[in-house]
């Protein structure tokens, strides 16, 4: 009976849900057939039907296309927590190293100039050639967009910009100067939060002020006094148009620098204020016939990549309090001019030969002192910092982190060590060339940055451990653990890759790249003093990883990738990097004096025609390098210029505190007095000293101290061990 009444009751259950699911289905179906009828009243026959169908299509599809809008804007919008206006509260001179100073940023509230109060020509200029729609449209003004669409298609390049001024300033405030398609979506949207947010009495009083206007100068007000000697309240017809006509390109149209191209710019704005009716021809003529002159000035450039890069470093350091401050900077103006023409002279003279477009260069000492910045060809043509901001594969130049990881864990750089083909699950790295080279030295290996061997000691050390070497060396992006990561297949910053070769450079310490020494209020207290404030350097290599690995950095330079970055007499260490389809070439590398890092590319990530990191950015940093050493006393690369004696301390690294100088290095009297020999003296010795080596080299190769030297044996796909020379499985 228990159990008869349990199937009854299943039975019940059973049927219950299927009369449920049954009545759901008939209740649906008579509600959608309700609807149905009712719409049926609104069908439209004949012709009406074919545009009734048309916007119904339309409705639909900009609903999905308003959803995809909004997902896509919630990036954007991420830029405006907080306090967004908190920028112009700040007010920075900046001296370089010596205590000139040598450029501004932020907005200085005392000298600000109200709206109402700038002249009735610059507001006229401003609008009829940036943006004549200006207080009729929402943000974004969809006639001028649609114009300048067509004219770029038509002649098939960028000849006409469609942002407003809106855009312009949304970009300003909140967004590098990137093309790319991400950056003009953010700017759209923001564009929009803008006009719902401000006036447009603000929006165009924040641009005048914000605009770049070339010269190191920031708005119209900046811009006045830099370029006539006057305040802009003062500014007459002929001066305001050249100065409109500085926002589309501030670097080719600078009066300072070429006043030519500025007068005839500053002709073209004149038409533009009589096309938009804002002037008649009568009103303008004057102003044709009597262009505008500027105050004489040096045409040399402020450094503008590290003034930007040093500004947010300001702001993180000093976040709130008295915020008009005075920062003595880290920037050597001389070096800086060095690093500047030689990015554009190698841009100049082979970026079309190699389709080549862009490049990026910092240089800094040991200590992480940034001396000199290039974050691209042009500031005035875009201010996206490629220094600091771009991220890129670092390819083959990431190589000696995996070989730091190895050489602390026991390789030499007499390791023997196989190059042959290597297989992970279907990847099979090559290397460049295709060729192999069977059991070779570690030394080998770098000199010729051979892939096969970086995967295997990947395998053999842990790609964990690579990454958190590479972090604690100075990486700071997200490094993604694959199986192409030793072979560079992951993002850098250029200032990150100089910083954390500096490890080598100055001995094995911790080297953060920084951009300031000093920091002064307005009421002249010391806010920040790196001697008194930073801390002291953490040691991030041993002293035998660093010797080692500096001894095979050295190669690269000697007899390896790395040659043309090699310089006449002073010993050099560092490694080439090039990436897949030659979209990335880099050269990083340091003397006992200065550590560099140069990429070259593209900022659509288009490939270049073969361009390679032993090429020109190996180039490029021998020229500045050059430069750089000429007439200064040479410091030896720690470990690599001299051996240290017994009971002697290698080398002392890096400062505790910084500051201008390295702490010395604690070394024999015959390497301090070698600190001070001329650079033709000390090419001299090491001409003699390759001299030596080279005849003692077949005696070496054929004797050792127990006999003849007998052939290595072929061993496979086995490689020795680093430190008992046990033949083991790598990479497999």
């Amino acid at each position: 009976m228990l159990g008869r009444r349990g199937g009854l009751r299943l039975i019940e259950i059973d049927a219950l849900i299927d009369s449920g699911v049954y009545n759901l289905w008939r209740d649906v179906s008579e509600a959608a057939e309700a609807a149905s009828r009712f719409m049926r009243r609104f069908r439209v026959s004949g012709l009406l039907r074919v545009p009734v169908e048309l916007l119904g299509d339309g409705l639909t599809l900009g609903a999905g296309a308003g959803v995809v809008l909004l997902t896509l804007a919630l990036p954007a919008f991420d830029a405006t927590r907080g306090d967004w206006m908190a920028q112009q509260d700040y007010s920075v001179t900046f001296l370089d190293r010596y205590g000139t100073e040598i450029g501004k940023r932020g907005v200085r509230h005392s000298d600000a100039v109200a709206l109402e109060q700038m002249p009735d020509s610059l507001i006229k200029a401003t609008l009829a050639t940036e943006d004549r729609r200006f207080y009729s449209h929402f943000g974004i003004d969809i006639v001028g967009t649609s114009r300048a669409l067509f004219e770029n298609l038509r002649s098939d390049d960028v000849v006409q910009g469609g942002s407003s001024i809106t855009q312009q300033l949304a970009k300003n405030l909140f967004l590098s100067n990137e093309r790319t398609f991400d950056r003009k979506i953010k700017e759209a949207f923001l564009a929009i939060w803008l006009e719902a947010n401000l006036s447009k009495h603000d929006i165009l009083q924040l641009y005048l002020d914000r605009a770049y206007m070339g010269g190191g100068t920031f708005g119209a007000a900046a811009a006045a006094e830099f370029y006539f000697g006057k305040k802009v309240t003062d500014l007459d017809l002929a001066e305001s148009a050249m100065l409109a006509g500085l926002y589309k390109a501030p670097a080719r149209y600078a009066p300072h620098v070429n006043l030519p191209a500025a007068r005839a710019r500053a002709n073209q704005v004149l038409t533009n204020m009589v096309d938009a009716g804002f002037m008649t021809e009568g009103q303008v003529l004057a102003a044709r016939r009597v262009p505008a002159d500027v105050v004489r000035k040096d045409a040399g450039e402020a450094p503008d990549f590290f003034l930007d890069w040093a500004f947010e470093e300001v702001k993180r350091q000093v976040p709130d309090g008295d915020r008009s401050l005075i920062v003595r900077s880290t920037v050597d103006p001389g070096l800086e001019r060095v690093v500047d023409d030689a990015v554009e002279s190698t841009l100049r003279e082979s970026g079309e030969r190699y389709r080549v477009s862009q490049a990026a260069m910092v240089v800094a000492e040991p200590d992480g002192a940034v001396r000199a910045m290039a974050g691209g060809r042009d500031y005035g043509e875009s201010q996206f910092n490629r220094a600091t901001g771009a991220l890129r594969q670092p390819g083959s130049s990431f190589k000696p982190f995996v070989y730091a990881a190895a050489v602390r864990d026991g390789y030499t750089p007499e390791t023997i060590v196989k190059d042959a083909p290597i297989s992970i699950g279907n990847w099979s790295p090559k290397n460049y060339g295709g060729r192999f080279m069977g059991n070779i030295s570690l030394t080998t290996a770098l000199i010729h940055s051979l892939n096969t061997v970086a995967v295997r000691l990947a395998g053999a050390v842990g790609r964990d451990t690579i990454i958190e070497l590479a972090h604690r060396m100075g990486i700071t992006t997200k490094i993604l653990n694959t199986k192409s990561l030793p072979l560079g297949a992951t993002e850098v910053t250029v200032l990150d890759m100089t910083g954390a070769y500096a490890v080598f450079a100055n001995g094995g310490f911790r080297a953060r790249p920084y951009a300031f020494t000093q920091i002064v209020n307005s009421a002249g207290d010391l806010v920040y003093d790196r001697k008194r404030d930073a801390s002291p350097p953490e040691r991030v290599l041993d002293a035998d990883t660093v010797a080692k690995m500096n001894f095979m950095l050295s190669q690269v330079p000697e007899r390896g990738t790395g040659r043309a970055a090699k310089l006449q007499g002073i010993k050099t260490a560092g490694k080439t990097g090039t990436t897949n389809a030659y979209r990335d070439a880099w050269f990083v590398g340091f003397t006992g004096n200065y550590v560099g890092g140069v990429w070259f590319g593209n900022d659509d990530f288009t490939s270049t025609n073969k361009v390679t990191g032993g090429s020109l950015p190996a180039q490029t940093w021998n020229k500045v390098m050059t430069a750089a050493h000429n007439g200064v006393a040479l410091k030896p690369i720690p470990y690599l210029d001299a051996s240290p004696q017994d009971g002697e301390r290698p080398a002392a690294g890096i400062a505790a505190t910084g500051g201008e100088s390295d702490a010395p290095l604690v070394m024999s009297a015959a390497t301090t007095a070698r600190l001070v020999m001329s650079a033709a003296t000390t090419a001299r010795l090491v001409e003699i000293d390759r001299l030596f080596q080279e005849a003692a080299a077949p005696a070496a190769s054929r004797r050792t101290d127990r006999g003849p030297a007998r052939p290595m044996r072929q061993t496979g796909l086995a490689d020795l061990t680093p430190a008992t020379g046990r033949l083991v499985s790598v990479g497999r």
